[in-house]
């Protein structure tokens, strides 16, 4: 049976894109190699502007407890308790963990995710992609008009795509595991040694301690079945004086420094997100947040082309605006690493980049790329400060009835969101019922609040972010929902 959208790989980014896909009406399947979900989990922390993002949909809870999670830039701390946004992430969070809350989602919401399915081949034509899968009971074909892979660094599908991934290879090495029945002093962020090496530990749950180690001169490991546990062991005694020898493995894996960024994003009806569009060292606490964020940002446009209202153009909006945030994300890794690793030669580096994010304009700009509420994407002229930008998930919302209501809970039908304080701009959305939600409210004061941000009226995209507001943009309303939302005129 044809599908609108295969999605392959289940770790977060494939199932968040999945959800997000159902949400929007569409007819989608998840394929995962492995026979069973992982108890692996390289991510191990997810940013602000992600938490927001699982806010919006209603997972952000589903997750249990979290802590703070502190910045830093190549190992330079960034006060975020200067700054006037909380631009703290979450740390804490087990990968596995967030699959386990993702997938819950995914079957709550009727979407199939048959393991043990291995992508062999992908032809494309005009009208869909037919999609070669070895699984249990032999190789098979099913055909979909859209395809998505989310299967990791060294992806299947983008390879059978022919999509080029340039960038940077491994010259650096890292082990990783999850340890417990240790009681080493925590370095969250890690703590850099002489000569450029560095050793990280932080608190996952019921008493696992995540740790990391680089050797500075120790080769990129080529063979992660080769490694055992007491060569990582071995090297952080060697390093901090520590042993963690009495502990016990829970998992254990190796990564490099190697950072790239797929060329593109989408050819034809393929498209990449997550890791299988870019890559960069785990320790730098980006790879899942910047994939769930490509998944908000592509689901609900792919949906809008399986259901037909989709304007034109508006799936090739997914490569404009991920793309170089992807791009910069490979900059700001390789930056990072050579700023933490390079040894002393760098120190005098180090200091002068320290003494710029003491300056809380510095702090902002990094702090804002770190925490990726610092995106904005050009999705109309004008200059309104929310123009392009995230709506802030927290900002309240009194409604006639006196009913106050968060945006963060108005976004969970994964539609739009039309919010106009005095009803007039509603009649222009009513005939985008279905696409996008109106709602007429008047805005509370919250602490945290920006003075002058709050518009008469404002237009969200299911991703969260701003497309239009009254006063501020150049264009008007009834333009901004048919760039976004498609023709009034098309039946719903």
């Amino acid at each position: 049976m044809a599908r609108d959208v295969i999605v392959v790989g289940a770790g977060p980014v494939g199932l968040m894109t999945a959800g997000e896909l159902r949400l929007g009406g569409a007819d989608v399947v998840v394929y995962e190699r492995l026979t069973a979900p992982t108890r692996q989990s390289r991510g191990a922390s997810f940013t602000k502007r992600t938490a927001e993002c699982f806010d919006q949909r209603g997972l952000l809870g589903r997750l249990g407890g979290t802590e703070p999670a502190d910045s830093h830039f190549g190992g330079i701390p960034i006060d975020l308790g200067v700054l006037a946004q909380d631009h703290y992430g979450h740390r804490g969070v087990s990968q596995f963990r967030t699959e386990r809350m993702l997938e819950d989602w995914v079957g709550e919401l009727g979407v199939p995710v048959l393991r043990g399915r291995e992508v062999t081949g992908v032809r494309q034509s005009d009208d869909g992609v037919v999609v070669a899968v070895d699984g249990p009971d032999g190789p098979a074909g099913e055909s979909a008009a859209y395809l998505v892979g989310c299967d990791g660094g060294r992806s299947t599908v983008r390879k059978l795509a022919g999509i080029g991934f340039p960038g940077t290879d491994g010259r650096r090495g890292f082990l990783t595991a999850d340890v417990t029945g240790v009681d080493t002093r925590k370095r969250r962020i890690g703590e850099n040694l002489p000569g450029g090496s560095m050793v990280m530990a932080m608190d996952l749950e019921d008493g696992v301690t995540r740790v990391v180690v680089h050797e500075a001169g120790t080769p990129p490991p080529h063979d992660r079945d080769s490694l055992s546990f007491s060569d990582l062991a071995d090297a952080w005694q060697r390093l901090t004086g520590e042993s963690l020898h009495h502990g016990r493995c829970r998992w254990m894996s190796c990564f490099t420094d190697a950072s790239r960024a797929a060329a593109e994003y989408r050819r034809g009806r393929v498209f990449l997100a997550g890791d299988a569009a870019h890559v960069q060292p785990p320790a730098m606490a980006q790879g899942l947040s910047v994939g769930v964020q490509d998944a908000v940002n592509l689901g609900w446009k792919l949906a809008a082309a399986v259901g037909g209202w989709a304007p034109e153009g508006l799936l090739d909006t997914y490569h404009a605006e991920r793309h170089p945030v992807g791009e910069q994300l490979a900059r700001n890794a390789r930056a990072a690493i050579e700023l933490r690793l390079t040894g002393q030669d760098m120190d005098p580096v180090r200091e002068v980049v320290g003494e710029l994010l003491a300056h809380r304009d510095a702090a902002e700009y990094a702090a804002g790329m770190l925490s990726n509420l610092g995106i904005r994407y050009d999705l109309a002229k004008g200059d309104h400060p929310l123009l392009g930008r995230r709506m802030p998930p927290d900002r309240a919302l009194t409604l006639p009835d006196g009913t106050r209501t968060r945006v963060g809970e108005l976004l969970r039908t994964g539609r739009g969101l039309l919010v106009t304080c005095d009803g007039a701009a509603a009649r222009a959305a009513r005939h985008h019922t279905g696409r996008v939600d109106t709602v007429t409210g008047t805005w509370t004061t919250t602490p945290g609040t920006t003075p002058g941000t709050a518009p008469d009226a404002v237009l969200v995209r299911p991703d969260g972010y701003v497309a239009w507001t009254s006063p501020g943009t150049t264009d008007d309303l009834g333009q901004a929902l048919e760039r976004w939302f498609g023709s009034a005129r098309r039946a719903l």
